[in-house]
């Protein structure tokens, strides 16, 4: 997952100096043009401009305030799933999330930094017999990035149990926020909005039989393999389920992206090596050698047949990161 930061404005360009800067902070923890096909789900997409990878919460707010005075674009890559990453590549800084740590503040509350993958979250808690989470056994990307998506599944939305979240502005100071001022909605949160990043999150748990946990994850886990390609590189659900102000859906269609898609024929369209997964609808599918181009020219025409057959508007869950000009043209230098 991925959040933006100042993402309209224009990178720096004193080479020697932000790269002193960077390595004066970061070390050799810094990378220059990065390829960031290989650090998202997707497999594809262009350079990062710069590449910095954390190793501590403390990163974050550092590359906040040292990009803020240079004057550069920060982007904050998780785990890579949910993005697609244009051809063009990405300017500025790319902060990769690589650190985290999980610990228990008290009995029935569980805190990860915001780099902790959802997956590595789930095992640690299941491991100590606290249920809460096992639901998300199988789910893509890190704690920041579910939290920035409130991530869903099943039904149900990850911000039902979260209590609170650290968060760090766009000046870099530091914050904690309580779920309910976090404006949790599908698909939704505060710092989609505000261009906050997230440092850590609190969830609610509870004690419960490892073995009953290790079940519920199981059958999870088993729903996703069975209903999503997951042997495939994709980035997930790429459009949202419809909201009831979307438009009336046809007789016997659930509210469902998948269902859409599949319903007006385009499960297996390909545009170059960008293909519709046949195994579900609301999945692209990079078959080998798909450009970012290809893929984004595929979602747009999942949406336009969707709504000329239907009069259904399908908003996009993916997020969008970096320059969409043809391979080629105005790529990151």
């Amino acid at each position: 997952m991925a959040n933006l930061l100042r993402d309209s404005e224009p990178a720096g360009r004193g080479g020697e100096s932000t790269a002193r800067r960077l390595r004066d902070a970061f070390g050799d923890r810094v990378g220059r043009r990065v390829p960031l096909g290989a650090l998202t789900t997707f497999r594809t997409g262009g350079h990062a401009e710069w590449l910095v990878e954390t190793s501590r919460p403390d990163d974050i707010v550092a590359a906040v305030r040292l990009t803020a005075e240079l004057g550069v674009p920060l982007t904050v890559l998780g785990g890579g799933s949910n993005v697609l990453v244009g051809d063009g590549g990405v300017r500025g800084v790319v902060l990769r999330l690589r650190h985290g740590a999980i610990d228990c503040p008290d009995a029935d509350t569980v805190r990860a930094d915001s780099g902790v993958t959802l997956n590595g979250l789930v095992r640690w808690t299941l491991h100590r017999g606290l249920g809460g989470l096992e639901r998300w056994a199988g789910t893509p990307g890190t704690v920041g990035g579910a939290i920035r998506g409130n991530a869903h599944f099943d039904g149900r939305l990850l911000g039902d149990i979260v209590t609170a979240v650290g968060l760090v502005d766009r000046a870099g100071a530091v914050v904690r926020v309580l779920a309910g001022e976090m404006g949790f909605g599908y698909d939704d949160s505060r710092v989609q909005h505000t261009g906050e990043l997230v440092l850590w999150a609190e969830f609610r748990v509870a004690d419960g039989p490892v073995a009953t946990l290790r079940e519920a994850a199981r059958r999870s886990l088993a729903f996703r393999k069975r209903t999503q390609p997951l042997d495939q590189a994709s980035a997930g659900c790429v459009f949202q389920n419809p909201r009831a102000d979307d438009g009336p859906l046809p007789d016997g269609v659930p509210r469902s992206a998948g269902a859409l898609v599949e319903r007006v024929g385009l499960k297996g369209y390909r545009i170059g090596g960008a293909v519709v997964s046949h195994v579900h609808g609301n999945f692209v599918v990079n078959e080998g050698g798909a450009s970012a181009r290809d893929v984004r020219a595929l979602i747009d025409r999942c949406r336009e047949v969707v709504g000329e057959r239907f009069g259904v508007v399908l908003r996009e869950e993916l997020v969008y990161l970096g320059d969409f000009e043809p391979e080629g043209r105005n790529e990151v230098e």
